[in-house]
């Protein structure tokens, strides 16, 4: 096998909207061929050079499968740097809006209130819906700089998703 990016790895195109099913069979076609216990017999050399691939596809199924992390590597991938770091740059509106939240998690944390949860929860999963269209039109047009200040943004985004569900007990995913 010869593969220089988890799309390529997996046979997909490189592009930001992935179907779940489709990513899913590429990635059980690759991880059933390159399976260790196919190469129990092999040499030593052969089942290193199979564990080596098959660490590969499940590297790609994980990075692939969460469109966050898909497209924090697109942007990688398309030499953009996420400055993740050092860049907090973000839309005056984004910001304001960020606010609002983080105040609306402070007032869930001090006075818990089932409706303001799922309003809240509501409000995420709304951003994120918009997250996801906003990168599928930006990665369509190779606009990449941009896709990085809203993944950026997401990512932010996702901390605050973090947090309202460790500040109500919730495991599952919004």
């Amino acid at each position: 096998m010869n593969a220089t990016d988890h799309f390529t790895l997996l046979g997909l195109p490189r592009a930001f909207s992935v179907d779940p099913q489709v990513l899913e069979a590429a990635w059980k076609r690759v991880a059933t061929a390159v399976h260790p216990d196919r190469f129990a017999a092999g040499s030593a050399a052969e089942k290193r050079v199979a564990l080596q691939w098959s660490t590969q596809a499940n590297e790609a199924w994980r990075v692939l499968k969460d469109p966050l992390s898909r497209a924090r590597y697109l942007c990688e991938l398309s030499g953009v740097d996420l400055q993740v770091e050092t860049n907090t740059a973000m839309a005056p509106a984004f910001l304001m809006q960020q606010m609002e939240w983080h105040e609306a998690l402070e007032e869930l944390a001090s006075h818990p209130n089932p409706a303001n949860y799922i309003a809240l929860t509501k409000q995420f999963d709304e951003t994120r819906h918009a997250f996801v269209q906003t990168l599928t039109e930006l990665f369509e047009k190779q606009q990449f700089d941009q896709a990085a200040a809203r993944v950026r943004e997401w990512m932010f985004l996702d901390k605050l998703i973090t947090q309202l569900k460790q500040t109500h007990g919730v495991t599952a995913d919004l």
